[in-house]
C-alpha cells in the first residue's frame, strides 16, 4: 500500500491552487472553482482541493512536504511573499522544520528528514 492522494476542502479553491503552485505543485486537473488536483514534483503524490461552503475546524489539517534543501526553499518562498510562522529549526526527532498556513488556515510543515523519516534511530524493529 502507498499513500498517494490527499484531499482537502477549501472555501477558496482558486487562491489555494495558487498557494500550492508557489510551493512547487503542478496543477493536473482544473475544474476551478469547484475542484483541482495538483501533483508533487517528486514521488507521484497528488493533492486534491475540493470546494466546500463551510470549512471544518480551521487548521484541522496538517500537511507535510519534504524539501531536500529546506533553507533554500524557505528563502525562495519568502521572496514570493509567503509568510512563515516559524523559520527552519532542527527538532529533537531529527527533522528540520518550518511552518506556514494555507489560505484556509491549514498548517503546512516544510521539512527535511532524509533517512530519519522512515528509519529514525528509535524505529521499531520488525
Amino acid at each position: 500500500m502507498n499513500l498517494n492522494q490527499i484531499l482537502i476542502y477549501s472555501s477558496k479553491v482558486e487562491e489555494s491552487v495558487k498557494f500550492y503552485q508557489k510551493l512547487g505543485l503542478e496543477i493536473i486537473v482544473d475544474s476551478i472553482p469547484r475542484y483541482a488536483r495538483l501533483a508533487c514534483q517528486h514521488g507521484g503524490t497528488t493533492l486534491s482541493i475540493n470546494v466546500i461552503d463551510a470549512l471544518p475546524t480551521p487548521g484541522a489539517i496538517k500537511l507535510y512536504f519534504e524539501c531536500e534543501d529546506l533553507d533554500a526553499k524557505v528563502a525562495e518562498l519568502k521572496a514570493q511573499g509567503v509568510v512563515f510562522e516559524s523559520e527552519p529549526v532542527d527538532k529533537e526527532w531529527l527533522w528540520r522544520e518550518a511552518y506556514i498556513k494555507d489560505p484556509n488556515g491549514n498548517t503546512i510543515c516544510l521539512y527535511y528528514a532524509g533517512e530519519n523519516r522512515l528509519n529514525p534511530p528509535w524505529r521499531v524493529k520488525s
